[in-house]
């Protein structure tokens, strides 16, 4: 069975990995045109890229998925089934070419967090459980037929990192096994149930500012959510100077409901800890990163500490 494989970043090529060591017919990737980026103007390509490099894989970058070179390229291909990871929505004239049809691997319980951010989102919003879903595409996104899913625990020191990991792997295995399933015949697709989902939408800057005026809990699951990247950021206010206003990235947090309640944005040291009051409970910052620096322990921030507070 000949398969196209779509996907740009590290989460995909766990996939493409596994199909391979599997023994699977990877017979092209498609993923994202090369980027100039950085201070030194660098072409930047993507992971599946150099990925599908190192393996002798066909490469096919199109700037655009309608491009009719491209479709022509697909077609002369004559896959059997594409597989699509972390990539760009598919248009349907791609995603209806092969006789198999085109499946998704998506990293939520769908229809829970359809959309671009699922992983952030469920940590953000104080999830217990995730998981990944392989569905058929159709015209909307993520609301294709549910093909298998597989859950995983999301731990109360989780961040989004070590989510984002274990959904890697355990969505390379259920990948895999769709595959097989496909191949067999075995598959029997179930709808999604109607108006049952719950938004996932991308992460902008405005995303990751932190609201001291709410509660200690949502703040430390913002931060949890969007930790190592993008992190959580707010803004240092220097109280003898309050012109000297400055960003900082929170990357690890602990709720204190130990320590007497702070108005919201006060900040409280004791030691060798760091706390900003919330609507509730204070907020312990254990890792934070002021903008021109280092990313840092709270100890070793506070050794230059002047008073300040955080809006």
């Amino acid at each position: 069975m000949k398969i196209v494989f779509f996907g740009t970043p590290e989460f995909a090529v766990a996939s493409l990995r596994r199909l391979l060591d599997d023994g699977a017919d990877i017979v092209a990737v498609v993923t994202m045109p090369d980027k100039i980026a950085g201070r030194g103007h660098k072409l930047i390509q993507s992971d599946v890229k150099k990925f599908a490099v190192e393996r002798g894989i066909r490469v096919l970058q199109p700037e655009k998925l309608k491009n009719p070179e491209f479709i022509a390229q697909l077609r002369e291909i004559n896959a059997d089934l594409f597989i699509v990871i972390a990539f760009r929505m598919l248009p349907e004239i791609v995603w209806s070419m092969p006789p198999k049809g085109t499946f998704n691997l998506h990293a939520s319980l769908l229809p829970k967090y359809r959309g671009a951010a699922p992983i952030n989102w469920a940590v953000i919003n104080g999830e217990k459980e995730t998981g990944v879903t392989t569905f058929f595409l159709k015209h909307e996104i993520d609301t294709g037929d549910i093909i298998e899913q597989r859950s995983v625990e999301i731990f109360p020191t989780d961040n989004v990192g070590d989510v984002h990991d274990r959904l890697m792997e355990l969505g390379a295995d259920m990948v895999a096994h769709t595959v097989k399933e496909i191949e067999a015949g075995n598959v029997t697709p179930e709808p999604q149930p109607e108006g049952e989902f719950t938004p996932a939408p991308k992460i902008f800057k405005e995303t990751c500012h932190i609201d001291w005026n709410r509660t200690a809990e949502e703040i430390h699951n913002l931060v949890r959510g969007l930790s190592p990247y993008p992190a959580a950021w707010t803004q240092m206010v220097d109280v003898k100077n309050p012109e000297a206003i400055a960003d900082v990235k929170i990357f690890q947090t602990a709720v204190s409901k130990d320590i007497p309640s702070l108005c919201p944005g006060e900040v409280k040291v004791t030691k060798n800890q760091l706390f900003v009051g919330t609507t509730d409970y204070p907020l312990e910052i254990l890792s934070l990163q002021p903008a021109g620096k280092k990313r840092m322990e709270a100890d070793a921030f506070l050794r230059g500490y002047s008073p300040m507070k955080f809006v």
